[in-house]
């Protein structure tokens, strides 16, 4: 076993999660992206997805398999994105949830390709040039920092629904909702744009895994037999993991942007 940085751990750790939850309930884990009722073999199709997750999730952990699972990860979770969120999103585009859907699913995504673009073996980088090393960091930073700007506004376009997340313990509740919702968006665009990047990326991290220990972690350990809560949770996680692990790919970097040589450091 061979974890190279915080973000590859967390990220492995939260598909095997995803993957166990799928098997356990025999149904897509990823719930915040509904699969049509009436697929054909859908049940065979969740575990089947369940499946891909936990061996991608134990794939990365292990040396000799790590490059095949990041990729098959990193093409799994852009088929989410592609055939399940941008069809939504394009049937009602002023309907921010459904761009809150793209967002979180880009942030895996990214995560994901940043784990492919520095695990890449020899056939990746000769067959898939542009998806690796600097050039695919650079591509995985790119869509990381679109996907948490909507996921910012989705703080304050739904004000009300965000601050009841809060916990009950913290005072000025929709004050949360609006500093965290600002918070995405001024980070999205300091990622874009190469300023403070490395800084914005890591506290975006830090701030998810802030949400997954004092929003979804309560709700598991009150209700341990739920399956909202499991997923909840699990999902939160993999969304804090794909920050992470983008985050890890400005180690060696200037916290201002971009190292001098402009060219990024990779994870292992």
């Amino acid at each position: 076993m061979h974890i190279t940085s915080p973000g590859h751990g967390a990220f492995a750790a939260a598909m095997i999660g995803l993957g166990i939850l799928g098997l356990v309930y025999g149904d897509f884990a990823l719930v915040w992206q509904p699969v049509p009722k009436g697929l054909p073999l859908r049940e065979a199709a969740a575990y089947a997805c369940a499946v891909l997750m936990l061996a991608g999730g134990v794939g990365l952990l292990w040396t000799r398999t790590a490059a095949l699972a990041s990729r098959v990860l990193l093409a799994y979770l852009l088929l989410w994105l592609i055939l399940l969120r941008l069809p939504r999103l394009v049937m009602a585009p002023l309907v921010e949830v459904r761009w809150l859907g793209c967002g979180e699913t880009a942030v895996m995504v990214a995560g994901g390709w940043a784990l492919f673009a520095c695990f890449a073996d020899q056939w990746d980088r000769s067959k898939l040039k542009f998806a690796t090393g600097d050039v695919g960091v650079r591509l995985a930073r790119f869509v990381f920092g679109l996907a948490i700007i909507p996921c910012g506004l989705s703080h304050l376009v739904y004000t009300p629904e965000t601050a009841e997340l809060v916990p009950a313990w913290l005072p000025w509740h929709p004050g949360w909702a609006y500093l965290t919702g600002v918070a995405y968006i001024a980070a999205g665009i300091a990622v874009l744009f190469g300023v403070y990047a490395r800084l914005a990326a890591m506290l975006t991290a830090c701030m998810m895994t802030v949400f997954t220990l004092l929003i979804w972690m309560p709700g598991v350990v009150a209700a341990p037999r739920d399956r909202f809560q499991w997923t909840a949770l699990l999902i939160s996680s993999a969304l804090a993991a794909g920050a992470c692990a983008v985050a890890d790919s400005y180690r060696g970097t200037s916290w201002r942007g971009f190292s001098r040589s402009g060219r990024s450091e990779s994870l292992a």
